[in-house]
């Protein structure tokens, strides 16, 4: 029983560096390749088409695991973005204020359904979280320069996983073909 295994996962292996060998591959995310004609194909890796389709099944649910990952880290950078430019808002209201000489008013929540009102003059300093049980506490300019550049990397990170996410889509697409 354990050698049929092992003989089911060495041959796994060489189907997989045959069939990926004329194909690319984006951040790790290997490339299916179209099969235009499946005897060539078939004889070309020496596989019998049990042995191929089992091969394409173990690949498409590969890409469908890593796809779900993808869509998660998509969700996370999509929530991230909004609340760095709210904290850029807000760090540009505290500044604008300081600048008009006028206090700002704020309701900030002390527990869980509880709120108080805060008064907040001349401020030269926000606090930021940083994650990991990190706050640091920053001038509003360097706050600014920080925020601005978390928001361009945090954008230019969901274009890449944006263009990641149609790569595995079109290769899940072609490996379904393949498959029926």
């Amino acid at each position: 029983m354990a050698s049929a295994s092992a003989e089911t996962a060495s041959s796994s292996s060489e189907i997989a560096t045959a069939a990926a060998s004329p194909t690319t591959e984006r951040r790790g995310i290997p490339a299916a390749q179209f099969v235009e004609d499946v005897q060539t194909f078939l004889s070309q890796l020496d596989l019998d088409v049990n042995s191929a389709l089992a091969f394409l099944q173990e690949r498409l649910q590969q890409y469908k695991l890593v796809e779900m990952k993808l869509l998660a880290q998509q969700r996370d950078l999509q929530a991230k973005i909004p609340d760095i430019e709210k904290c850029l808002d807000i760090v540009a209201t505290l500044q604008a204020k300081k600048e008009g000489g006028e206090a700002l008013t704020a309701d900030f929540e002390v527990s869980e359904g509880i709120f108080s009102r805060a008064r907040i003059e001349d401020t030269d300093s926000v606090c930021l979280w940083l994650g990991a049980n990190v706050m640091l506490e920053y001038s509003c300019d360097e706050a600014t320069v920080l925020l601005q550049k978390n928001l361009e990397n945090a954008k230019a990170s969901l274009e890449v996983l944006i263009a990641d996410l149609q790569f595995l889509r079109d290769q899940v697409t072609i490996t379904q073909v393949v498959c029926n």
